[in-house]
């Protein structure tokens, strides 16, 4: 089941501005793997954590585990 084009559209700002996120931070895949384990995803693995940065679809949970991981404490739309 595919996405819409808003949904894709969604999708595609969400996964650019984590991956900006990691970059600023100067975190690797393998790094944010290991602070998502840390902070009780357990499971999170290099690979899925690429998978789901190059498919652009994740869950919510993943994405504000990742921001709290990253010290992100304010996320305003506009930066999306």
């Amino acid at each position: 089941m595919g996405l819409t084009p808003k949904e894709q559209e969604w999708a595609d700002k969400t996964r650019r501005f984590l991956k900006a996120e990691l970059k600023r931070a100067n975190v690797t895949y393998a790094e944010l793997a290991r602070r998502l384990n840390e902070h009780g995803l357990e499971g999170e693995t290099e690979a899925s954590v690429n998978s789901k940065l190059v498919r652009g679809t994740f869950s919510a949970t993943f994405l504000l585990a990742c921001l709290a991981v990253l010290g992100i404490t304010a996320l305003a739309l506009a930066d999306l």
